[in-house]
């Protein structure tokens, strides 16, 4: 092979449209631009902007507040626990930890840690140990035979409530 051989696969390379070449081509006079104005000139960026006056989007009044140190937990419920069980992914004798469940392909990721939630019901007693569990999830569990042992701290109660 010499250097002056060495060429692109074939189409690989798209050769661009020679645009404002004359009306005979069919992209003259305006280029494909429609008409004139800002928008058919080159390095005009104007998406928000409303001519001076104040954009919708910083007129609009901002409402609430995004806790950035919020955890953000992975969530089950209970119906999904007992389908990973019966088809033998997860182990009922077994301690279900955050591990354990995305060891298994139940979960994709355990993010802050896993808030078990009580949709659905188990058929046999099983060992629970996560970051959050509802009320309602913590009683079917025990309702089983098993138990739930939450790992994360109770939420403090708001100053004054």
């Amino acid at each position: 092979m010499k250097l002056n051989q060495i060429t692109d696969n074939p189409g690989s390379h798209k050769t661009s449209k020679r645009l404002g070449r004359g009306i005979g081509s069919g992209k003259g006079k305006t280029g494909g631009r429609g008409v004139k104005g800002q928008k058919a000139r080159s390095g005009v960026s104007i998406k928000g902007f409303e001519g001076g006056q104040m954009p919708l989007h910083m007129r609009i009044p901002k409402r609430g507040f995004n806790n950035p140190s919020r955890l953000k937990f992975a969530e089950i419920n209970l119906d999904n626990l007992q389908t990973a069980i019966d088809t033998g992914k997860l182990k009922a004798k077994d301690v279900i930890t955050a591990e354990a469940l995305v060891a298994a392909g139940v979960l994709r990721r355990a993010k802050d840690g896993v808030r078990l939630l009580g949709r659905g019901a188990l058929k046999q007693a099983v060992k629970v140990e996560v970051a959050g569990a509802s009320k309602s999830a913590i009683a079917a569990v025990e309702k089983a035979g098993g138990s739930v042992k939450v790992t994360a701290p109770p939420p403090e109660a708001a100053p004054g409530a």
